[in-house]
């Protein structure tokens, strides 16, 4: 039997019932972003990829030393299909699950996650503080400092893109172009 396929309004309702912190949330919509952006590139299904970006950190607020073991018991109570709540899972492997990426959708939430972390603190210690002027060389140059956004951890971004099968610079330009098409909603 399969689960419950949330819309947008029903996952940011819950997003928000599990997450105060405008940071997590302006997070979550990062991804959100970014997932729905690379969806529409390869012709997958927005929605979906859109809401597992939008809910992947759901307990990371209220619960962060069972992170994403409590997402997973919310998301089963709630009826959710299996094949999202194992997308949401498959982005904490290696750190909190053994739940390896297997399709494109966890592959990409895998590797760009991170990666969103460290594009937003690139964004803001610019003097515009906007996500619109940051290019790949600026993120490079700060990806070489390692006490820059030191908890964007750059193994597992380097990790993700091997996954993909792509170069850590078309990562970091596919992550950029889904950033800046939610730009305003995440204050850059």
């Amino acid at each position: 039997m399969q689960g419950k396929i949330p819309n947008r309004q029903e996952a940011f309702a819950l997003l928000t019932k599990y997450n105060k912190s405008d940071s997590l949330i302006k997070h979550a919509l990062a991804v959100e972003g970014v997932m729905r952006f690379i969806a529409r590139k390869l012709g997958e299904d927005e929605e979906v990829w859109g809401v597992v970006g939008l809910v992947h950190d759901l307990d990371y607020e209220m619960y962060p030393e069972q992170h994403c073991q409590m997402t997973k018991q919310i998301l089963e109570e709630q009826g959710w299909d299996e094949s999202i709540i194992r997308s949401i899972l498959s982005h904490g492997w290696g750190t909190c699950t053994d739940v390896e990426p297997k399709t494109p959708m966890e592959k990409y939430l895998f590797a760009i996650d991170e990666l969103t972390g460290l594009i937003t603190a690139v964004a803001l210690v610019r003097p515009s503080k906007s996500i619109m002027d940051v290019e790949i060389k600026s993120v490079k140059k700060k990806w070489k400092e390692k006490s820059f956004a030191a908890g964007a951890n750059r193994e597992i971004i380097q990790k993700g893109a091997d996954m993909l099968g792509i170069t850590l610079d078309e990562l970091i330009q596919i992550t950029l172009d889904g950033m800046k098409t939610v730009a305003k909603e995440i204050g850059l």
